[in-house]
């Protein structure tokens, strides 16, 4: 059978990764005199991680993170040792199985808006579908949703994803409106998928930002019920500490 037969077939099946390392194979069979059961084993396993890469690079744009932060790249260190055992906790997934939800306060440049996206990271590599959004572009979606009657489609796109982050909840309070729209939102998740809020409050403020305190119990209860709770402290900016130092002259 001819070059041209095989890569023909192969890209009929759109074997991709197994086109993009046949000859690489083949070199290898012949040097290691491979079996070939033990060839055609490679092969699959090209195209399999080839996939893999692809899936995860389409979840990640889909994610649509500000930026591509991973928990490997956290500095650990500027946390306290209890901080960083529930971070490695949070790393497993499980709370991805169990449909429970991570709230994340902090200062600012604590690294809120880093470990949020990184756990979101790690969300990907595991196979779940995740959005990234700020709060106020949340609100904002919603509200316009409600004026051109689509809202309910709208909706959906944040209740569908394994996982939501909402990044940057609370910095201002809420109309009544927005105020319902964060309520249907936690109650449509609640127990069906996680989330991840991130904010400058603490939880017990987040009660003030609702102008309904019937509304706002409701919501928290629902909420931070069962809800992992990372008060990220730093002695000085996590930002700050990640910018480049300049060599002064003497």
């Amino acid at each position: 059978m001819s070059h041209d037969t095989i890569d023909q077939a192969i890209a009929q099946l759109k074997l991709l990764g197994m086109r993009d390392t046949l000859e690489q194979r083949l070199q290898q069979a012949q040097e290691q005199q491979l079996s070939y059961r033990e060839f055609l084993h490679l092969l699959l396993q090209d195209e399999i991680e080839y996939r893999g890469a692809k899936t995860l690079a389409r979840r990640i744009t889909h994610a649509k993170f500000e930026e591509e932060k991973t928990i490997e790249g956290l500095k650990m260190e500027f946390y306290p040792s209890s901080i960083q055992k529930m971070i490695r906790e949070l790393a497993c997934g499980h709370y991805l199985a169990k449909h429970q939800h991570i709230l994340i306060m902090g200062t600012t440049g604590a690294g809120k808006t880093h470990l949020a996206q990184g756990l979101g990271h790690l969300a990907c590599r595991k196979g779940k579908n995740v959005l990234f959004i700020r709060a106020s572009i949340l609100l904002r979606t919603l509200l316009a949703a409600r004026a051109d009657q689509s809202w309910g489609k709208v909706f959906k796109r944040f209740t569908q994803p394994d996982l939501l982050i909402i990044d940057d909840f609370g910095l201002k309070s809420m109309t009544a409106t927005e105020a319902e729209d964060i309520y249907e939102l936690i109650a449509e998740r609640h127990l069906k998928g996680s989330m991840i809020i991130t904010s400058n409050r603490s939880v017990e403020g987040w009660l003030e930002l609702f102008p309904d305190p019937v509304m706002a119990n409701a919501s928290m209860d629902r909420l931070a019920h069962q809800a992992y709770h990372i008060a990220l402290t730093t002695d000085e900016s996590f930002r700050k500490k990640m910018r480049p130092t300049m060599n002064k002259e003497s």
